[in-house]
């Protein structure tokens, strides 16, 4: 099942690219997902959804197969299995940014999706519908969350730096006035400097592979797709239960007229 699907954000497409490629923060953008580790440059997790009284929970893990800077194309391979074994999903999602304006960023969405279960029996008409709902959704929470703290941590971290350098100079000299003071021991002093660097410099080559990284984060709520693709699908079941209604009195008339 094919699905494309595009949005716009309020924001400079380097900006954009940065953001929507860094999966741990915009995960808590998505509805109804949950990102719970990381190891390496895998991304694992999970997706509530709900179907009337039935929750489904999608356990699984994405990582990307392509990230093309320079073009601002990224493509990730995700895939989940029903943790009550009732189905499963596998996606390849391809992104495209593009800009339109100086601060306005094109993203275009196409997605191969495969999946089985209850949620499969939407078809493809209903998961489009609630994609779009989604991913707008996404967006909101993506320009009203990351996109504005983002914006505001360079301006901190720029307001930081002169703290930090006048900083520097203050340590240097008062370093210079201790050896001013023990120029009595100035055999100690060369001594002390490589045994404090040493430590540093084993540290630094034995520092053992990152692992896996828990990522704590309060529950989220299941995507309701009745709800999601309600109006939808009341559209697209008028025709038939109007059909079914002109039938259904064709019948009676002919059936008194018998």
């Amino acid at each position: 099942m094919e699905l494309t699907n595009d949005f716009t954000v309020n924001a400079p497409i380097d900006t954009a690219w940065d953001t929507l490629t860094d999966v741990e923060r915009i995960a808590p953008c998505l509805p109804g997902a949950q990102l719970t580790e990381i190891e390496g440059d895998t991304y694992r997790g999970l997706v509530k959804v709900k179907v009337g009284p039935i929750t489904a929970q999608f356990k699984g893990q994405a990582s990307f197969v392509e990230k093309d800077t320079e073009q601002h194309r990224a493509v990730l391979k995700a895939e989940g299995r029903d943790t009550g074994g009732k189905g499963n999903a596998s996606a390849l999602i391809t992104a495209q940014l593009e800009p339109i304006a100086s601060d306005v960023t094109k993203v275009t969405v196409a997605t191969d999706l495969t999946i089985t279960g209850k949620v499969a029996q939407f078809g493809r008409g209903a998961l489009a519908d609630v994609s779009e709902k989604l991913l707008k959704q996404f967006v909101t929470n993506l320009e009203s969350t990351v996109l504005t703290n983002g914006a505001a941590a360079p301006a901190a971290a720029a307001a930081a730096v002169p703290a930090d350098a006048a900083a520097e100079p203050a340590a240097a000299s008062g370093d210079a006035v201790v050896a001013g003071n023990g120029s009595a021991t100035a055999s100690d002093a060369p001594a002390a400097t490589p045994a404090a660097a040493a430590p540093a410099s084993t540290a630094t080559a034995e520092a053992p592979a990152p692992g896996v990284r828990k990522i704590e984060s309060a529950p989220v709520e299941p995507i309701d797709l009745l709800d999601a693709a309600g109006a939808p699908l009341i559209k697209r079941l008028l025709p038939l239960i109007g059909g079914a209604v002109v039938l259904f009195v064709v019948w009676r008339i002919l059936r008194r007229r018998g």
